[in-house]
């Protein structure tokens, strides 16, 4: 069984597991803009743009690091 047919990949590629992600980065960016004035700040806004990014771009960046395809369609196309 490859990571692409499991249930936590179906959920990270699933309309709610982009939604959190999005969420997620977006709650990481505003973190770092509260905090923009330290290097903390900065790397809250820097690290928040990952998750945003791969919520609104349909991509999940730990599947190929498990075996499992990049692009989200293609996960959910994986399912069990």
């Amino acid at each position: 069984m490859s990571f692409a047919s499991t249930g936590c990949a179906q959920f990270i590629a699933s309309r709610n597991g982009r939604l959190l992600r999005i969420v997620a980065g977006l709650a990481l960016i505003a973190g770092g803009i509260a905090l923009r004035d330290s290097a903390a700040g900065t790397i809250l806004m820097v690290v928040g743009v990952v998750p945003l990014a791969a919520g609104l771009f349909d991509f999940c960046l730990l599947s190929p690091l498990l075996g499992g395809p990049f692009s989200g369609a293609r996960i959910r196309a994986c399912r069990t």
